[in-house]
């Protein structure tokens, strides 16, 4: 199903006056016919009868909204642009997505399980007004998805959000094509989000392949986020295209390991963290060492054997490497 754009103008102002003048005759028909008991009284009460059903074809859009019509059944086109707007009165709006609210879109109070029937905060309720109108939106919406818990590519489960920027592009595929595109689009970012995130590891991982060249690479969910979000956004595109959207932008919202193992990573981070640290005091102590001994061979300051270089460098390498300050213990006597 393709798009097609239904010819008319924007005539509505015209078709209201023109209404309102029969409606008035009908009236004026009735009156007159009534007092002068003529055949205008059965005139005037025809016009009345039919007389308002061209109200029906009377169609207002606002910027970036768009209405898809059909008559009896068959495609006959959709309605672009702001205007007063005069249509076959037959013809009937089709939205199948009109009452449909995501949950991940951020609407406040509970979820109503009748379409249209808003429930406040206070647990009050409302008719809500996209119950009634048919109209699509063209504007770009974000669809904020829920935190998701997906195991990545080590198997370490991590939880992770996601926000999509998407919009309406073709309103035939969308109505047509698919049962509700709102409902659709969201199912689809949560399988293209597991698709994408089972291939990264959370963090830079040895032996591992993300890219699909068959050679490790450094690619992970936390240090490649615009990379990550690119693929979703390209997977959730190739999801979407027979529904007539357009996938704008894909943006990672929250990334974090689950509860059950936050510690036990958080552990392994600080013990990591740990171990470079000491090698790099060990790499510059044993360099001041190194330049030490250097230095005293040079100017002959202390001649040492082997034994007292192997005390001296030992003694050296507690003092810097150590966690606390030294404790010094003066010697008063002879080295030997």
């Amino acid at each position: 199903m393709t798009e097609k754009i239904y010819t008319t103008k924007k005539n509505g102002m015209t078709a209201l006056l023109l209404t309102l003048l029969l409606m008035a005759g009908g009236i004026a028909c009735i009156v007159y016919g009534a007092t002068e008991e003529s055949m205008l009284l059965f005139l005037g009460l025809a016009i009345v009868f039919i007389g308002w059903i061209p109200f029906l074809g009377l169609r207002i859009l606002k910027p970036q909204e768009a209405l898809v019509l059909t008559l009896f059944g068959q495609y006959k086109g959709t309605i672009r642009g702001d205007g007063f707007y005069f249509v076959n009165p037959f013809c009937s709006a089709i939205n199948p997505a009109a009452s449909t609210k995501l949950a991940q879109s951020g609407e406040s109070g509970p979820a109503s399980p009748i379409p249209g029937l808003k429930f406040g905060a206070d647990g009050s309720t409302a008719i809500s007004p996209e119950m009634f109108s048919k109209k699509i939106s063209l504007k770009a919406m974000t669809l904020n998805n829920g935190r998701q818990k997906i195991n990545d590519c080590l198997g370490n489960p991590v939880e992770i959000g996601i926000a999509v920027i998407w919009r309406v592009v073709d309103t035939a595929k969308a109505v047509f094509n698919v049962d509700n595109y709102k409902e659709y689009l969201s199912l689809q970012c949560d399988s293209a989000l597991r698709n994408i995130v089972r291939i990264y590891p959370y963090d830079v991982a040895v032996n591992v392949d993300t890219t699909g060249d068959g050679q490790a690479d450094e690619g992970s969910l936390r240090g490649s986020a615009e990379v990550v979000a690119e693929r979703i956004k390209n997977e959730i595109q190739s999801k979407v295209n027979d529904a007539g959207l357009e996938i704008i932008e894909a943006r990672i919202t929250y990334l974090a390991y689950a509860p059950e193992i936050a510690s036990v990573m958080l552990q392994r981070q600080q013990a990591s963290a740990i171990i470079d640290a000491r090698k790099m005091i060990v790499d510059g102590a044993v360099g001041m060492v190194e330049m030490a001994l250097e230095r005293l061979n040079e100017k002959q300051t202390v001649v040492l054997d082997e034994e007292r270089k192997a005390a001296m460098v030992s003694n050296l390498l507690v003092v810097l490497c150590g966690n606390h300050d030294a404790q010094p213990v003066v010697n008063s006597g002879s080295l030997y």
